[in-house]
């Protein structure tokens, strides 16, 4: 079935569909054994877990089973895009000559799709108009991307392209921080690994890119703070305000550690392997003037 035009960039096609996909994310990808995967395997092989179905007969013990870098990808909706769209429906184990070429087409469509996803949070933090219209743009022309066949998809630099998109997210993130008051502190890439943030002022902040593995946010209060990739993997964000953070994706918290008094932006989800009650009192701390 291909997808309806037009559809791609609305939230529903930016989510992963793995029923209309042929898991490609469990064959085109390399991942080696480490904390996150229990074993290698090489890119274009697929993962001994992939069932007949295409549904990984393993889903609901990735974790336990020693798989949890699987539950924190997102295709942003790429594989059903790849599968239903690019290649007309054709699974590559019905039409093996297809394979190599449908891989190699996954690995430029994903980046795309986390674009549309990206401009899209962009667009719905209101920016001005000119900013406006230039986000606009790059999403439209993101998508008409997205729709070219393979063989042009195949011959796009995605990095070069990602790098001239990126700065119109980043002057996004600046306008949403700065409404209604000053922007926070700046902390792009910072190296926050296992670091007790829990009495630094983070609210406004850009934190875009920053490494907060294992970081201790519990009770922080991250209103309006650019969490464009900020890797959080195993960060403490129990009792967490994250109600107004910018640009966090759910893959984002998937990777991390909350409780039920962690605040969640709209529409995302509390992971299920989160602790089903907060295992210490916490103490919001006190909020600064500014």
């Amino acid at each position: 079935m291909a997808e309806t035009p037009g559809a791609t960039s609305s939230a529903d096609g930016l989510r992963a569909d793995c029923a209309r996909c042929f898991g490609l994310c469990c064959v085109a990808p390399a991942f080696a054994a480490s904390a996150d995967f229990a074993i290698d395997k090489p890119a274009g092989r697929p993962c001994p877990n992939l069932g007949a179905d295409s549904r990984c007969g393993i889903h609901a013990d990735l974790r336990e089973r020693g798989f949890p870098g699987c539950t924190v990808f997102d295709c942003f909706g790429a594989g059903q895009r790849v599968a239903q769209l690019t290649f007309g429906g054709r699974d590559w184990r019905d039409a093996p000559e297809t394979a190599t070429r449908m891989f190699d087409t996954f690995a430029v469509m994903r980046p795309l799709h986390e674009l549309l996803w990206y401009l899209t949070e962009a667009l719905a933090t209101r920016p001005p108009p000119p900013l406006r219209d230039e986000l606009s743009l790059a999403l439209d022309e993101t998508e008409r991307l997205t729709r070219q066949p393979a063989e042009a998809l195949l011959r796009l630099d995605v990095r070069a392209y990602r790098g001239r998109v990126n700065p119109l997210l980043s002057r996004a993130g600046d306008a949403a921080r700065a409404r209604g008051g000053r922007p926070g502190a700046d902390r792009r890439g910072a190296q926050l690994f296992g670091v007790d943030l829990r009495r630094v002022d983070l609210r406004r902040a850009n934190l875009r890119g920053a490494l907060l593995i294992g970081a201790d946010l519990r009770g922080v209060d991250l209103g309006l703070a650019d969490l464009t990739g900020a890797d959080l993997r195993g960060a403490d964000l129990r009792g967490a305000d994250l109600s107004g953070s910018l640009f966090l994706h759910q893959s984002q918290l998937d990777a991390a550690r909350g409780d039920p008094h962690t605040v969640l932006p709209p529409g995302r989800t509390r992971p299920g392997h989160w602790s089903p009650l907060s295992l210490t009192p916490l103490r919001r701390p006190p909020r600064r003037r500014r």
